[in-house]
């Protein structure tokens, strides 16, 4: 997908790069007009004023350049997401409802996790005080019913009011508003089918 996406964009800057070249800057086309009316301009002892006259337009007419323009089509690209998947016929067993979920600071992004992964705020991993490691969860916003599944990969957080820690980019898939710190979610145990 992501190949499909970076030859795409190829195709698009190099349709516009193409186009910026042949369309020029409009300013420098005006000047070496005039300095072609300047060349073009009969000697002031020419006898027919006419000549004179269709000289200049013809200068003016023929100055002009044609340019080819590039239609470019617009299209959706769609967010690709490596979230974790599970089986669809995986249960989700009910662990804690109105719980509240963080994120963790980029700060702890490489340092090495209680299960002893390294971190990393871009993948889909938690943090929870008791469910065991490898734990799949999905977790879902109350408010707006988005829901992303974790792994449990880390112990915390240290906060007696939060249940669940999440990396950055689970958090902001779920989050309504961006720009707050923490919001009231269920937490469902995925359960594999034996």
């Amino acid at each position: 997908m992501n190949t499909k996406i970076n030859s795409l964009l190829l195709v698009l800057l190099t349709s516009f790069a193409l186009l910026a070249f042949t369309s020029g800057n409009p300013q420098q086309k005006e000047k070496s007009q005039d300095k072609n009316k300047e060349k073009t301009t009969p000697a002031k002892d020419s006898k027919d004023p006419k000549e004179t006259k269709d000289s200049k337009d013809k200068t003016k007419t023929a100055a002009i350049p044609k340019t080819d323009t590039i239609a470019v089509k617009e299209i959706q690209v769609v967010k690709e997401t490596d979230t974790l998947q599970i089986d669809p016929n995986s249960k989700l067993k009910v662990y804690k409802k109105n719980a509240h979920a963080s994120y963790y600071h980029h700060k702890f992004n490489g340092r090495r996790t209680a299960s002893g992964k390294r971190f990393d705020n871009n993948k889909y991993t938690a943090a929870h005080k008791k469910l065991p490691f490898g734990t799949l969860v999905k977790v879902t916003n109350e408010a707006n019913g988005k829901s992303v599944i974790v792994e449990i990969t880390d112990r915390g957080p240290f906060s007696k009011v939060r249940e669940i820690d999440l990396t950055k980019r689970a958090f902001m898939d779920i989050a309504s508003n961006k720009k707050s710190g923490m919001v009231i979610v269920k937490i469902e145990v995925v359960e594999e089918p034996k």
